[in-house]
C-alpha cells in the first residue's frame, strides 16, 4: 500500500478527501478508529434487543418512529431503507464526486458514535481502494438520504458500479473480485442514508476547483492589466495594507509577482488617471472571493471533523447511551456552499466586465475587437457575448439553495438544509465561471500579440506562453468555439496551474 491516508486522531480535512477522490490515494483507518466503530457497535446491538425505545435502532424512522420491531424486522427494516430511499433522479454523479462522499461517510463513522457494523465500512474502504465506485444519480436529494442510498445498495451488489472506466451490474464486479456483499443489522441501513457525508464530500471536490479558480483569476486579470496599460499604483503594498483584509493583501501580492519586471506597465504608468474598477478593483474583488473561500474551508474541514448521525452513541458500556438529535442537518456545509458561490459569481463577473473592455474599442487604445481587420473581421467581438451569457447564468447558480424549505417525512422533517443541492449547484458555477476565465484568457493573450512587445510582467509571458503552445492566434479560420474549448482544457489542465502557482508562491 503506497501512501494511504490515514484516518487517527489527527483530524482529517478537505485536503485528505481529495487524496483519496482524485489522486486515488487509499483510505485506511488505524487501529483507534476501528476500537471506536466497534464499541459504538456493541451498544447498539444491546439496544437493539431492549424494551426501550431508541429511534432506528428498534424502531421504524421518521413519522414510523414509534412502531417498535424485531430482530429480523430491524435487518428487513435497513435493506428495506436502501431501496426505499434509493430514488435518485437524473445524470450519474462523477466518479470523484462519489469517492469523495465514500470517504467522508467513512471518515464520519470512524468518530464511534453511529455504531454501524464495522463490516459495512470494511465494504466501503474496499470500493475505495480497489476503485469500484457506484453509479449514483445526481438528483432528488433534500439534504441527504438519496445519494447514500444509492451507495449502501451498491454494497449489497445491487444497482451498477464504475470499475476500471467501465459501468457494470454491482453482482458481476463482486463475482470478479469475489467480493462479498454486506450484510445489515440493526441501524445500518439508517447509518448508511444518514449523515452529511455526501454534501460535504461534494463541497470538498468545490473547494479543490475554487481554489483553482482564485489562481487562474488573479493570473489571467494580472494579463488584462498589461493588456489594458493598468496603473501600478492602485496595488501598492501600502494601499491594500490600509484595506485590512487579508485575502485582498494576499491578491495584491499575487497580483504585483504577477506583473513584475513588466516594461511595458512601466512606460505606461502615468498614461491616464485612474482604471475602471474592473481593473484596478481586482485585489479588492478577488481577495474578498479568496476570504469566502477560507471562510468555506473553516465550516466544511469543521462537518468533516463532526458525528453527524442520528441517533448518536454518546458514551461507552453500562454508561452508553442513545441520542435522537439533529446533527445530520447540514446547515453548516449548505450555507458554505451558498456563500461561496455568490463568491464564484464574482469572479466570474469581474471577469466578464475585463473581457468587455478588451474588445471594446471606446474602453481601450486596443484594436476593435481584437483584429487589425475589423469591419471584414468581426474578430473576438462575440466571445464576449458569450461570456456575459456563462456569467448571467453563474449568477443564477449563485441564489441560495439554503434558504429554500419543504416538508418531509410526515411532520417530522420540517426543515431542509438542501446541502447536497447547494454543493451541486456550486459544481455547476464552478464550471461556468472558469469558462468565463478561459474567454478572458483568449482575449487578452490576443490582445497582448496586437502590443508592440517591449516586454511584460511574469504572468502574462507565462499565460501568453501557456495559451500559445496550444491555440495559435486568432485569424478567423477556424470556429471560435475550438480554441474556446482548448482555452478551458488549458484552465483545467493540472501541469499548466501547478505553473502558475509556482510563480505566485515565489
Amino acid at each position: 500500500m503506497s501512501n494511504p491516508v490515514v484516518v487517527s486522531d489527527v483530524a482529517p480535512g478537505w485536503l485528505d478527501v481529495i487524496a483519496v477522490a482524485r489522486q486515488g490515494r487509499e483510505l485506511t483507518l488505524d487501529e483507534g478508529r476501528w476500537t471506536r466503530i466497534e464499541r459504538a457497535r456493541q451498544v447498539v446491538e444491546q439496544m437493539a434487543d431492549a424494551s426501550t425505545h431508541y429511534y432506528g435502532i428498534n424502531t421504524g424512522l421518521g413519522a414510523l418512529c414509534d412502531v417498535v420491531l424485531d430482530r429480523q424486522q430491524l435487518s428487513d427494516l435497513s435493506r428495506n431503507t436502501l431501496m426505499s430511499h434509493a430514488c435518485g433522479v437524473g445524470a450519474p454523479l462523477r466518479v470523484e464526486q462519489v469517492r469523495a462522499i465514500m470517504c467522508c461517510a467513512v471518515i464520519n463513522w470512524s468518530h464511534g458514535h453511529s455504531g454501524i457494523s464495522p463490516g459495512i465500512v470494511q465494504g466501503l474502504l474496499a470500493f475505495l481502494n480497489m476503485g469500484i465506485t457506484p453509479v449514483v444519480p445526481g438528483r432528488g436529494s433534500v439534504g441527504y438520504l438519496t445519494h447514500m442510498a444509492h451507495i449502501g445498495l451498491a454494497l449489497l451488489g445491487v444497482g451498477e458500479v464504475d470499475h476500471a472506466g467501465e459501468r457494470r451490474p454491482a453482482g458481476d464486479v463482486f463475482a470478479q473480485h469475489a467480493l462479498t456483499p454486506v450484510v445489515l443489522g440493526p441501524k445500518d441501513g439508517l447509518s448508511l442514508v444518514n449523515g452529511t457525508a455526501a454534501m460535504t464530500g461534494l463541497a470538498c471536490i468545490a473547494l479543490d476547483d475554487a481554489h483553482v479558480l482564485a489562481d487562474w483569476a488573479d493570473a489571467i486579470g494580472a494579463a488584462s492589466f498589461e493588456a489594458l496599460s493598468g496603473q501600478q499604483a492602485a496595488f501598492a503594498p501600502e494601499v491594500l495594507a490600509l484595506k485590512g483584509q487579508p485575502g485582498v493583501v494576499r491578491s495584491g501580492a499575487n497580483l504585483r509577482r504577477l506583473l513584475a519586471d513588466s516594461q511595458h506597465l512601466q512606460q505606461c504608468q502615468g498614461h491616464h488617471l485612474q482604471d475602471a474598477l474592473s481593473v484596478r478593483a481586482m485585489p479588492q474583488v478577488h481577495g474578498s472571493c479568496r476570504e469566502q473561500l477560507e471562510h468555506a474551508i473553516r465550516l466544511v474541514d469543521g462537518e468533516i471533523s463532526a458525528a453527524t448521525d442520528n441517533p448518536l452513541v454518546i458514551g461507552e458500556g453500562p454508561h452508553a447511551r442513545i441520542v435522537s438529535q439533529a446533527n445530520p442537518h447540514g446547515a453548516p456545509v449548505a450555507l458554505a456552499c451558498d456563500s461561496l458561490a455568490m463568491a464564484v459569481c464574482e469572479w466570474a463577473s469581474i471577469s466578464e466586465r475585463r473581457s468587455y473592455r478588451l474588445v471594446t474599442p471606446q474602453a481601450s487604445e486596443l484594436p476593435a475587437f481584437l483584429t487589425r481587420d475589423s469591419g471584414v473581421k468581426s474578430g473576438l467581438m462575440i466571445a464576449q457575448y458569450t461570456a456575459a451569457s456563462l456569467a448571467a447564468e453563474v449568477k443564477r447558480l449563485a441564489l441560495p439553495a439554503s434558504v429554500d424549505n419543504y416538508l418531509t417525512s410526515g411532520l417530522q422533517e420540517d426543515h431542509l438544509s438542501f446541502g447536497d443541492s447547494a454543493a451541486l449547484k456550486l459544481d455547476q458555477a464552478l464550471e461556468g465561471a472558469l469558462r468565463v476565465l478561459s474567454i478572458e484568457l483568449l482575449l487578452a493573450v490576443q490582445a497582448l500579440d496586437l502590443i508592440p512587445n517591449t516586454g511584460f510582467g511574469l504572468g502574462a509571458e507565462l499565460t501568453r506562453r501557456l495559451v500559445r503552445e496550444r491555440i495559435d492566434h486568432y485569424d478567423e479560420s477556424r470556429p471560435l468555439h475550438q480554441d474556446m474549448e482548448q482555452a478551458l482544457s488549458l484552465l483545467k489542465s493540472a501541469t499548466a496551474i501547478a505553473e502558475v502557482r509556482r510563480l505566485l508562491d515565489a
